[in-house]
């Protein structure tokens, strides 16, 4: 469609007639995402609250499309870049946030503790020069005065603000772990993701959002009992990207529950549920 047609869509968005309106937004979402900036124009010159609100709507409609798309293109694309995946949430909330500016942040975070590494380290001495660092210098720490905000979920701001929930605190300790060479990985505990650091015999684990505690199986073990529960291996063993980011997701479910927005509720459940294969999840 031409700019001129479009133009015309979007003057009849506050048609007394509701079949019309109805009409014209189905039409102007079929458009698909490259009618985003041409609606963004219209808002800025729209003198009708009417029209700048339904506008509102439909950005954020194929916004929201955009995101589910590329969250599943990532995972079936193998998960394989937990940042990007990361991104992909966090763009529910900032659409315009950047990929590459998140790229660069946990560069930074990663020099700044390299230069500290030394290669004869043994793997505890090198989680616990990392922890000096991620809470001294870097101040990170857990948010618990606001636990339930969803912007703990949203890793650009965890990584402005330096507070989170113990998921994005992991992911982002995790990413710089990572790129040192630290084989670090996420573990889905219930009422709480923690890290592991496994490499062929050796395995210990992280409480990040303790400070970096470092703990033992036996530890899980007690953990599991105090919460009446059967053990089972996926309490124990790494999980995979996209586990971390449908955790992160069902947290921001709890967060709006929380925050009483049944709106964003269904929105954030219909993005989940676009990345679980229901013959595997439980």
């Amino acid at each position: 469609m031409t700019d001129k047609e479009i133009k015309a869509l979007v003057s009849l968005l506050d048609d007394e007639d509701a079949e019309v309106t109805t009409h014209v937004e189905e039409k102007i979402r079929s458009l698909g995402s490259s009618v985003i900036p041409f609606l963004e124009t219209e808002w800025e010159e729209s003198f009708s609250p009417v029209i700048q609100r339904k506008i509102e709507e439909l950005i954020h409609d194929l916004q929201l499309r955009v995101m589910i798309e590329r969250l599943q293109d990532w995972k079936n694309g193998g998960a394989l870049d937990l940042l990007e995946g990361m991104w992909i949430v966090a763009t529910y909330q900032y659409p315009e946030l950047s990929l590459d500016k998140l790229r660069s942040d946990i560069e930074q975070l990663y020099y700044d503790i390299w230069l500290q590494v030394k290669e004869d380290m043994n793997p505890v001495d090198q989680i616990k020069m990392m922890n000096g660092i991620f809470y001294g210098n870097m101040n990170f720490g857990a948010n618990t005065k606001s636990f339930h905000s969803a912007s703990n979920s949203m890793i650009n701001v965890v990584l402005e603000s330096r507070r989170g929930n113990p998921i994005t605190l992991c992911v982002i300790y995790m990413l710089i772990a990572r790129k040192l060479g630290m084989p670090v990985h996420g573990v889905n505990l219930p009422n709480l993701f923690v890290l592991t650091y496994k490499q062929d015999k050796l395995q210990f684990y992280i409480n990040v959002f303790n400070r970096g505690i470092i703990f033992s199986k036996t530890d899980i073990d007690h953990y599991i009992a105090q919460l009446n529960l059967k053990p089972k291996d996926s309490f124990y063993q790494p999980c995979s990207n996209l586990e971390i980011v449908q955790r992160v997701l069902r947290n921001l479910i709890l967060s709006y529950e929380k925050a009483g927005e049944p709106e964003k509720i269904k929105e954030v459940e219909s993005i989940l549920k676009s990345i679980i294969d229901d013959l595997i999840e439980d």
